[in-house]
């Protein structure tokens, strides 16, 4: 944003905090408010800066974008859909309005969406809780590869002769490290059973996988078939035959 406008980003004020009052805030000449203020208040804070004339690109709900200050001149809709994960916990579809390019009423910026999504990742990241990732020997089964093989339809039975009860490998033991919830120590026959159920399990869900994405394909395009597709009345056809004109006026 800072790059194709040109601003300074040393400019850019948030006035929108716990317990701020953004209409009483000091704005020095040139500054430019870039925040996420409350969704439920957005048009009357897009047409309290409008009124005064200073610069906003703020973080806005996606899909009424554009009824965001629909009766104020000069302010552009930008959408960019990202799913932003903030503080609070919430997951908002979001996109952004602002009056930093007066002669754009609407824009698609999917450069934009791509930071957002990106810069979200991020946030994710830093709020999920770091668990390490192990990887056994077939020799060993969990409570998790047990619950892979019955969520995939592919069921194991592990005989009491068969296996023995394990915290911790050696390996895991010298560094303080442990099997998650225990697991079980196999024979060799088990852990081949374990590893050929596995991999049944790996094509059960390969195929599943692909009979998802044939059915949501499938579903999309009978939504598109069967949506109700609105015509034009012939007052809006006047306003596009208006708006042609307009355009070439001024071509």
């Amino acid at each position: 944003m800072a790059r194709r406008f040109g601003l300074d980003p040393a400019s850019f004020v948030r006035p929108f905090w716990p317990g701020g009052d953004y209409q009483r805030e000091e704005y020095a000449p040139g500054c430019v408010v870039v925040d996420n203020p409350p969704f439920s208040i957005i048009t009357p804070i897009c047409e309290w800066y409008q009124a005064r004339g200073i610069r906003f690109f703020l973080f806005c709900p996606y899909l009424s974008n554009l009824g965001i200050a629909r009766r104020t001149q000069g302010v552009t809709h930008t959408l960019a859909p990202c799913n932003v994960l903030y503080e609070n916990g919430a997951e908002v579809p979001t996109s952004f309005v602002h009056n930093l390019a007066p002669e754009i009423i609407a824009e698609a910026e999917p450069e934009l969406a791509a930071l957002v999504a990106e810069a979200d990742e991020v946030t994710r990241a830093k709020q999920k809780r770091s668990l390490p990732k192990y990887s056994y020997p077939d020799e060993i089964v969990t409570s998790a590869s047990l619950g892979y093989l019955a969520i995939h339809g592919i069921p194991l039975k592990i005989r009491a002769e068969s296996a023995a009860r394990i915290s911790a490998l050696d390996a895991q033991a010298a560094k303080g490290k442990a099997v998650f919830g225990t697991g079980l120590l196999l024979s060799t026959r088990a852990a081949a059973e374990r590893a050929a159920a596995e991999r049944a399990a790996a094509e059960r869900a390969a195929a599943e996988r692909a009979a998802a994405e044939r059915a949501a394909a499938e579903r999309a395009a009978a939504e598109r078939a069967a949506a109700h597709r609105w015509q034009l009345s012939e007052r809006e056809r006047e306003i596009v035959a208006m708006l042609d004109a307009r355009e070439t006026e001024l071509a």
